[in-house]
């Protein structure tokens, strides 16, 4: 069965310390149906909404954020501060978040990374909090853990390494790990988040409601 857990916000990386957990943050997405605007430069509090991702993530405790770009991936290079930042480029950025999510962990493969925690740009309302209780979630690279709300999967989820290649080879269109998660479903520890965060998704006009 899938384990159920909720862990402190402390950020420690998990039980014995060891292991670096990587940011993952896919932030390539075209906004359709907001009209062709990109998701990463969304404002969000003056600055583009990018930026907000990247600091939940080392507010959390990822000391290094790689950060998949797809639509007007030179505007965000442009207009985002993201200093210290893996900037990863998708040219197949509207195939779905499947090839996104192959883009980044291709970038992890030799960084060294024991897991990787992977977050959307796209929603704002999943703070530090929730996400280092994923992180705090690690204990080796066969670990596998996502956030919950109300007890239904979401983001942020955590990959541990040993798994990258599978999912790799199953994330395809706008599944992401979707298959993956739910074929190794037995070994998943879910975080219940939904005391601190928000899962709410930016994809409509009446979503933007989210950013204020």
């Amino acid at each position: 069965m899938t384990r159920e857990t909720k862990e402190s916000a402390s950020g420690d990386g998990g039980a014995d310390g060891a292991g670096e957990v990587v940011g993952l943050l896919l932030a390539a997405g075209g906004g359709r149906r907001l009209g062709g605007r990109p998701k990463a430069l969304l404002p969000h509090r003056g600055r583009p909404l990018v930026e907000h991702a990247v600091g939940v993530l080392r507010a959390a405790g990822c000391a290094r954020v790689h950060v998949v770009l797809g639509a007007a991936a030179d505007d965000v290079r442009a207009r985002a501060e993201l200093p210290g930042c893996v900037l990863v480029d998708n040219p197949d950025w509207a195939e779905g978040m499947g090839s996104s999510l192959r883009a980044g962990l291709a970038s992890l493969r030799d960084s060294g990374a024991a897991a990787a925690l992977v977050s959307l740009v796209d929603q704002p309302g999943i703070g530090a909090r929730a996400t280092a209780r994923v992180r705090a979630a690690y204990r080796s690279p066969s670990t596998l853990a996502a956030a919950a709300y109300d007890g239904q999967r979401g983001h942020p989820v955590l990959f541990g390494s040993a798994h990258w290649a599978g999912i790799a080879a199953s994330a395809t269109g706008d599944r992401g790990a979707r298959a993956y998660l739910k074929e190794h479903a037995a070994g998943l520890t879910l975080v219940e988040c939904g005391d601190v965060a928000r899962a709410d998704d930016i994809d409509t006009v009446e979503d933007l409601i989210h950013l204020e």
